[in-house]
């Protein structure tokens, strides 16, 4: 797990945003909503969360790029190369952490899915024996 005296770090496709994590993760799971699909390109999208505290940028702040969409978290982004990094309200109680973003091992693994209801039905989500939400999931 990321600590103060190992910090976990993470940037962007090309680099320009980069981050640190020096808190342990809260809890992990995949998100199968519509936003993180088009968001992502994928299926479903891997994401961690910390408390705010635990997380800030080391370089490549002034490039985060910030979409918030009508009611949901906002999606910061690097806007030199589009990648993906946090989501969650700057000042916040939290930060969502995109793992596809993270150098190494977050220490977490995934532990739920969220908003299955979105998931494309041509596409099963794997059995994995984690719990799944229709919808989002409360804390």
């Amino acid at each position: 797990m990321p600590s103060p005296e190992q910090p976990l770090t993470g940037q962007c496709a090309c680099g320009t945003v980069r981050f640190e994590v020096t808190k342990p993760f809260d809890t992990a799971g995949y998100c199968h909503c519509k936003r993180c699909q088009r968001r992502t390109g994928a299926l479903w999208s891997e994401n961690a969360i910390v408390a705010s505290d635990g997380f800030h940028f080391t370089a490549g702040e002034d490039a985060v790029r910030t979409w918030t969409p009508e009611n949901g978290l906002p999606k910061s982004f690097c806007g030199e190369c589009g990648g993906h990094v946090t989501g969650g309200k700057p000042g916040g109680p939290i930060v969502v952490i995109r793992l596809g973003a993270v150098d190494g091992d977050p220490g977490i693994r995934p532990e739920w899915h969220a908003w299955v209801s979105s998931a494309p039905d041509w596409e099963a989500i794997p059995d994995d024996g984690l719990p799944r939400f229709e919808q989002g999931r409360s804390r």
